[in-house]
């Protein structure tokens, strides 16, 4: 008996669990991430929506007066992670990840970054020892902004900078972030070109472009064409072109470029723009 009555109740659990009803959650999870230069910024939050109520300003008939500490969102608050080190607002920060904390004011915001996310909405555990930013940031006047939201955007030509936006009803701001990728690239180039000489080209590559010791960068794209089966890739041709160009060595980077070009439109598969790019390059070189 004792038995039947336990498998009785067993097949209630089942069922009950079974026939819950699912809801649309008060405040859903958000989630926003992208890449700059070669650093991971991903932000979670939960967006609350104004639904009506006067939600920033001055005394406590607003949601979340002036100057009062907030969690940035609902539910366990909003965190940012940074996969590498980055200088926000002007501070360098470590990699890793963060409780975004704010104060609002009519003129300016004060956006902290907080190093235990695990306090979550219990703004009465924030310690001031656990800042490890605290920036002032101008308030914009964002017109309705019904859900409140994060998104990253203007990212920088060269992939070193970004910009943290935070809007919820007619309040938001804007958090400047730096990356450096410089030092993780040398640090691979210096390893990856030890163990596979195909990086070369790579290696070249990135020296061109910003700026670094074009000399080197011209050993490494010549050791690269030497290497049996390169000798006809004239994309790397190319490149090897414009890096003498950039060494001022007019004559030897229009003979490269020619025989870059040559290989473009004798390839099967269609020049990809190669022949063009080759032809521009030799007209500039021969008007200087």
């Amino acid at each position: 008996m004792k038995t039947l009555k336990l498998t009785f109740m067993m097949v209630l659990a089942v069922v009950a669990a079974q026939a819950q009803i699912n809801t649309p959650a008060p405040s859903p999870a958000g989630s926003v991430s992208t890449t700059v230069g070669l650093t991971d910024i991903t932000v979670d939050y939960f967006r609350p929506g104004v639904k009506g109520r006067m939600i920033f300003g001055e005394g406590d008939s607003f949601l979340q007066p002036y100057g009062q500490l907030w969690r940035s969102g609902a539910n366990s608050g909003t965190t940012v992670t940074f996969s590498t080190d980055v200088n926000v607002a002007g501070s360098d920060i470590e990699a890793g990840t963060y409780m975004i904390l704010s104060t609002p004011g009519k003129d300016n915001w004060e956006f902290i970054l907080y190093s235990d996310p695990s306090v979550g909405g219990n703004m009465s555990r924030v310690e001031d020892d656990k800042k490890v930013l605290t920036a002032s940031v101008k308030n914009m006047n964002m017109g309705n902004v019904e859900s409140l939201s994060f998104w990253i955007s203007d990212i920088s030509a060269d992939n070193t900078s970004a910009n943290l936006n935070f809007a919820w009803a007619d309040h938001g701001y804007q958090v400047p972030i730096v990356v450096d990728y410089d030092e993780i690239v040398m640090a691979d180039i210096a390893k990856a070109t030890k163990v596979n000489p195909g990086n070369y080209m790579q290696a070249a590559n990135y020296y061109l472009n910003n700026g670094k010791d074009l000399t080197q960068a011209l050993e490494w794209a010549n050791t690269y064409l030497a290497i049996e089966g390169n000798e006809n890739q004239f994309w790397n041709t190319h490149t090897k072109a414009k890096i003498q160009a950039a060494l001022g060595m007019k004559k030897e980077a229009i003979a490269t470029a020619t025989a870059s070009m040559e290989k473009a439109k004798a390839n099967e598969g269609g020049a990809f723009g190669y022949d063009k790019r080759n032809a521009d390059l030799i007209a500039e070189l021969k008007g200087k």
